[in-house]
């Protein structure tokens, strides 16, 4: 299993942007991806995250409004649409995949992190 996030970059303050996560390897039929941040000088934390069986997803309370989780089963990718940006949203932002159909916050149950991508939103 492996993760490939990509689509950070600079944006504007109020602009959007979209982070892709692409997934190899086993089938993620049994699985759930989430989205974490870390910005600097700061815990990484949740964002967001899917069950890649059925769709459902969960968000962070201050993400919820926001930002949209979403996957695409025939590219086998997991997306993060992110609007109305902040600079407060600036962070490395990472994908990660926990086994048992677990999509929550809890960070211990991600099994496999993919590399960071980073976002930075001037104001």
């Amino acid at each position: 299993v492996q993760l490939q996030a990509s689509g950070g970059g600079l944006v504007q303050a109020g602009g959007s942007l979209r982070l892709s996560c692409a997934t190899s390897g086993r089938p993620f039929s049994t699985y759930g991806v989430g989205w974490f941040r870390q910005s600097p000088g700061k815990q990484r934390e949740f964002v967001g995250a899917i069950r890649w069986s059925g769709g459902f997803v969960q968000y962070a309370d201050s993400m919820k409004g926001r930002f949209t989780v979403s996957r695409n089963n025939a590219k086998n990718t997991v997306y993060l649409q992110m609007n109305h940006l902040n600079a407060e949203d600036t962070a490395v932002y990472y994908c990660a995949a926990a086994p048992r159909f677990y999509y929550g916050s809890n960070q211990e149950e991600y099994t496999v992190w993919g590399q960071g991508t980073l976002v930075t939103v001037s104001s």
